[in-house]
């Protein structure tokens, strides 16, 4: 099984914490050049300097805020002109909106998770997609939620725009496929991150309780007792780019560690 990324370029969004970082750091190990995108500078360059450096790779690093789409396209697009030669790998990847019901969600909320999610993985798509098509193959690889199959309750907003993301990779799979591009979906479980604390305690304050609590009842609805780790998850996102996941396109990859509850 070729599993190697080597001469091989990815850009990895949201790639300076959590499951974007596990994701980069793989990728980099398995031989690929990365491009970093995120929005802390200091950051960005904590990261480069962990990525692997083996014969003939070069690293860059894109600072862009999601949050702001116009600059993004201005900085992917530049950054595509400079390039030598073109992406093989887009692994998109962002922080998901606040918890919280959704009928209490307020309008905007749902536009800029929209623009953060899905308009933001347009850009970086059209920008990318023409110079996989000149070489007749490219993956894009979308981190998104398991909620796309089972909402989860306090996440209105994420359930929503998940939702919407999905649909747009599996109509871009249909449009790509013949060019040798796939595009598939990784669906995180309950992982450890600062996103999932952060979520654990808005919860937890929510109900009264610990956030410790909270992750036992996460826990408890996972066929492995556990929460995932950024590296596991990041091993599917290795895995779906590599050559050996080139008849895999238009799916749903759950990395859930067997959820079955909410």
């Amino acid at each position: 099984m070729n599993l190697s990324l080597k001469n091989k370029h990815a850009i990895v969004c949201g790639s300076t914490d959590g499951i974007g970082k596990g994701s980069a750091l793989l990728l980099a190990e398995r031989g690929a050049s990365i491009t970093l995108v995120a929005r802390n500078n200091d950051k960005l360059n904590q990261t480069l300097s962990e990525l692997s450096t083996q014969d003939g790779q070069t690293h860059f690093t894109i600072c862009a805020d999601f949050n702001q789409p116009d600059q993004l396209k201005e900085k992917i697009i530049g950054h595509m002109k400079t390039l030598v030669g073109h992406a093989d790998i887009l692994v998109n990847n962002s922080g998901g909106p606040k918890g919280g019901a959704i009928i209490q969600a307020e309008e905007d909320e749902f536009r800029i998770a929209f623009e953060r999610h899905l308009i933001c993985n347009q850009i970086l798509a059209q920008a990318i997609v023409p110079g996989m098509k000149e070489k007749g193959k490219g993956r894009i690889i979308n981190i998104i939620s398991t909620s796309v199959r089972q909402v989860i309750p306090g996440l209105g907003v994420s359930n929503t725009i998940r939702g919407a993301v999905a649909q747009w990779a599996k109509t871009l799979a249909l449009e790509l496929g013949q060019f040798g591009i796939t595009v598939n979906n990784v669906l995180p479980g309950y992982t450890n991150t600062a996103r999932l604390q952060s979520l654990a305690e808005s919860k937890a304050n929510s109900l009264g309780v610990t956030p410790e609590e909270i992750n036992e009842v996460w826990i408890k609805n996972t066929s492995l007792r556990r929460l995932g780790k950024p590296e596991e998850i990041a091993s599917a996102v290795a895995f779906l780019a590599s050559d050996a996941a080139s008849y895999i396109n238009g799916h749903d990859v759950p990395v859930d560690g067997g959820r079955f509850g909410a």
